[in-house]
């Protein structure tokens, strides 16, 4: 069991990110029912409640897909360029992983969390247009499971093969 625990880590993960994807493009589908009245960049529109539950739950979800993610895989460090030069192949793709994980996921929950606040009950005046902010946070969910994965996964491969004894060496 100790074996298949990583792979249903994996699909853990993955679950709460398309969950989290697929919600967003949904609260994007519900901001788009309410009336609305478009003016260039500015948008007088009526918020929509569903919109901002379904996009606060995406937010919610991405963040603990990245949590969960960053716990289990736990900590990969490098403090130098000589660091990631000499680190394996696989500590270099979990650091690589983890800083695009870590970018998609300021830009995606921030998108997910704009959209969503747009649509708050107390937001009936006119404003800058928040248009496709919502389904671009969702997309970036997608994303962002393909990179925390790839860290999970590398990170766990170079926490193993720092536990195990290098062949040839003579210490």
């Amino acid at each position: 069991m100790a074996k298949n625990i990583g792979v249903l880590i994996c699909l853990l993960i993955m679950a709460l990110d398309i969950v989290a994807g697929i919600l967003g493009i949904e609260a994007e589908i519900a901001q788009n029912k309410v009336k609305h009245l478009k003016m260039w960049i500015f948008e007088c529109r009526d918020p929509s409640y569903q919109a901002f539950k379904l996009g606060l739950a995406a937010a919610i979800l991405m963040a603990l897909a990245h949590v969960i993610a960053n716990l289990f895989g736990k900590c990969i460090c490098m403090w130098s360029k000589e660091d990631f030069a000499k680190a394996s192949a696989n500590k270099q793709l979990a650091v690589t992983s983890l800083i695009f994980s870590w970018i998609i996921l300021a830009i995606g929950f921030s998108m997910l969390i704009i959209g969503a606040m747009s649509n708050t009950k107390s937001r009936k005046s006119c404003g800058l247009s928040h248009h496709r902010v919502l389904s671009i946070g969702g997309i970036l969910c997608f994303i962002h499971g393909l990179f925390i994965v790839a860290y999970y996964v590398s990170a766990t491969a170079a926490a193993k093969e720092e536990k195990t004894p290098r062949q040839g060496s003579n210490a």
